[in-house]
């Protein structure tokens, strides 16, 4: 879901995949020096990505960090 002021998703995931993948999200922000709040349930994952330094709108960088994310969700089975 996008509405301006955020990106988020939530991914079914068992919970020690879903751990993998949180941590997996964890790598992806380092590399791009951007963090997003990633939850992990026993039975998911919810992402929420939204820029600060733009008072909590969208931005580019949120765009390609929504985009890694979804392309490692793939990898973890993460649907």
């Amino acid at each position: 879901m996008v509405d301006g002021r955020k990106i988020e998703r939530s991914y079914t995931i068992r919970h020690i995949p879903g751990a993998a993948f949180v941590a997996h999200i964890a790598v992806i922000q380092d590399e791009l020096g951007h963090h997003s709040d990633a939850t992990l349930s026993y039975r998911g994952v919810h992402v929420s990505i939204s820029s600060s330094d733009l008072g909590g709108y969208v931005a580019e960088h949120d765009i390609e960090l929504a985009r890694r994310i979804e392309s490692a969700a793939s990898a973890h089975s993460a649907r």
